[in-house]
């Protein structure tokens, strides 16, 4: 098994690959982060079960050379995991352009290019594809609608996809997890574009990224489509679908921080 984990080099990401790797997978790291990359292979063993790429995803040539050295080193790819992403903390109304630019390009623009380059290898191997989602990308967050925006738009293009692969025996996994423990949130953006400053919000509690990798390993060894692990996710997607005035005043008040916090209107 050939498995490609983008924002392999820490997070979620980095159990997954420790997951898997320990499960006997042949592993493809892509990550921005150089010198992490170089850590976690050593921290594998270092052996040629792993293979690191310094990738940005938001850039073609990158996510070309990706799936080239995939492919010259490995032969094949069984399992693209599209985990690579950042998120900010900001109100819209103050949040410059270029901040949802990068949250767009990073959590769906990568992904779908990644895949799209990578389709004639899982066509070959009959493999499958896990997009780690969220919960954002369901129901409305305060201080994230770009975070939320591009979630939503990864999970509507690759449902749509999975109509067009399923025929061709490619599997998609989509994954909802709510808040994990990972460094996604103390690498938000703030609505300058520079590192948030305030703490995140959240309801519900924390979940582990090594009990996230767990999970959707179960998933995806039982053919599941979709994902939802915590009660948080499911709970509030039903409330927001069935009263959403009550969701609404919740998330108001809960993350009443985020919608006050970072600087006032930018100069685009």
């Amino acid at each position: 098994m050939v498995t490609l984990i983008t924002g392999a080099a820490s997070g979620l990401g980095w159990a997954m690959a420790q997951y898997w790797y320990r499960a006997g997978h042949h592993l493809v790291l892509a990550d921005i982060d150089t010198q992490a990359l170089l850590l976690r292979k050593t921290e594998l063993g270092a052996d040629d079960r792993v293979h690191t790429v310094t990738v940005d995803v938001t850039r073609t040539a990158d996510l070309e050379r990706l799936v080239r050295e995939t492919e010259n080193i490995f032969g094949r790819l069984d399992l693209l995991v599209n985990n690579a992403g950042i998120t900010h903390r900001s109100p819209a109304t103050d949040t410059h352009p270029d901040v949802f630019r990068k949250v767009m390009a990073v959590d769906w623009q990568g992904p779908v290019e990644l895949t799209q380059l990578a389709l004639p290898l899982l066509e070959q191997s009959r493999g499958s594809i896990i997009c780690i989602g969220s919960m954002a990308g369901w129901m409305p967050v305060p201080g994230r609608a770009g975070y939320c925006a591009a979630k939503s738009a990864l999970s509507q293009f690759f449902e749509v996809l999975r109509l067009e692969l399923e025929p061709k025996g490619i599997h998609v996994l989509m994954v909802y997890p709510s808040f994990l423990d990972t460094p996604i949130e103390q690498n938000a953006l703030g609505a300058d574009g520079k590192r948030a400053q305030h703490a995140r919000s959240t309801i519900g509690g924390m979940s582990s990224a090594d009990d996230m990798a767990k999970m959707i390993d179960h998933a995806l060894a039982r053919g599941k489509r979709w994902l939802m692990p915590e009660p948080v996710s499911r709970v509030g997607s039903l409330l927001w679908r069935i009263a959403p005035a009550f969701y609404l005043r919740t998330v108001r008040r809960k993350f009443a921080s985020d919608l006050h916090a970072g600087p006032g209107n930018p100069t685009p």
